[in-house]
């Protein structure tokens, strides 16, 4: 069955009526781009700045330059305006919803599953998905995705739903006010947690790969035991930034990738000895063995904390299963 194709409108706010506010005494001089954001702090900077070069955002009644100065006392207007920004065709995927209202989705995205349409992906993906559930999400930045998983990295994600709550989110992001935590299987029997912080870019020669590399972007990773096995380790990994395949970038350059991880894995390695079962196991696990496993931030609306737990799914459930056993058999043969 084909979709429909979403029609180019606009479309305003729910209240359909221009905001008004007034311009306190102490802007004067002021520039009114500047101004305008701290009036309307719900809307970020670039959107105000669309608004007032097309005349949706108005100083007494007239529309003027960004950079042009108040002097205080005026009276602004603002009409939100949202131009369709995504235009993916909605499609009925089903959606794990892990905590729903008017402002935000929480869901636990399953691997496999392509966050954003791309060449290789037109359809199928998550932002289908989600404008299936909620057409008005076509209005938003992205769907009102404010942070993005890998397609086969597991777990919870937050998904704003109006616009003040895109840009609470995203600037929650950049704050580093959005805890996230990950579960990660990696190579090796590592006997203490860390940090790695390691700056991150793109691969100086494979553009498809990021690469640890001194003139990056900042990157920090806290990491900590959870469970150690013969030759493996379940690790909680907690972001204090949030770059392109942070986790598995920083334990591969550790010496530690993550179990089946197509890009930084390397070789398949097995403890001495090891089960048929988990042999089995690590041969057939064909995803970076990484989860999403628990999102915490300020509810844009409420200003309430949130704290979503995404269940470890059951690939990474049976692997640490097989792992478990294997360490337990050793212990028996040694015995």
């Amino acid at each position: 069955m084909s979709t429909p194709e979403l029609d180019p409108i606009n479309e305003t706010s729910p209240e359909a009526e221009p905001r008004f506010a007034v311009v306190p005494d102490s802007a004067a001089g002021r520039r009114f781009d500047a101004v305008l954001a701290e009036l309307f702090p719900e809307f970020s900077r670039s959107r105000l700045s669309e608004w007032i070069k097309t005349g949706d955002a108005l100083l007494e009644g007239k529309q003027v330059r960004g950079r042009d100065p108040v002097r205080g006392g005026e009276s602004v207007s603002l009409i939100v305006v949202l131009d369709i920004q995504t235009t993916a065709a909605p499609e009925d995927i089903p959606l794990d919803v892990l905590y729903e209202d008017e402002a935000v989705f929480v869901l636990d995205k399953p691997a496999g599953l392509v966050v954003h349409p791309g060449a290789g992906n037109p359809t199928g993906t998550l932002v289908n998905a989600l404008l299936h559930r909620d057409p008005g999400l076509s209005a938003l930045p992205r769907a009102g995705i404010v942070h993005r998983l890998d397609k086969d990295t597991s777990g919870v994600m937050v998904v704003a739903r109006t616009l003040p709550a895109h840009t609470a989110l995203v600037e929650q992001l950049a704050s580093r006010g959005v805890h996230r935590q990950y579960l990660a299987v990696v190579v090796g029997a590592l006997v203490s947690g860390g940090t790695a912080n390691l700056a991150i870019d793109r691969h100086p020669r494979d553009r498809i790969k990021m690469a640890v590399r001194e003139d990056g972007r900042e990157a920090i990773t806290h990491y900590r035991l959870r469970e150690r096995f013969r030759a493996h380790t379940a690790l909680e990994c907690r972001l204090e930034t949030g770059r392109t395949h942070q986790i598995r970038v920083h334990m591969a350059h550790l010496k530690h990738p993550i179990v089946g991880d197509p890009l930084y894995g390397g070789p398949l390695k097995l403890p001495r000895g090891a089960t048929p079962e988990l042999i089995e196991a690590l041969r057939t696990f064909k995803r970076q063995a990484l989860h999403a496993e628990t999102l915490e931030f300020t509810h844009p609306t409420t200003g309430e904390p949130v704290r979503c737990t995404a269940p470890v799914p059951a690939d990474m459930r049976g692997l640490m299963d097989a792992l478990r056993d294997d360490a337990r058999a050793a212990v028996e043969k040694g015995k």
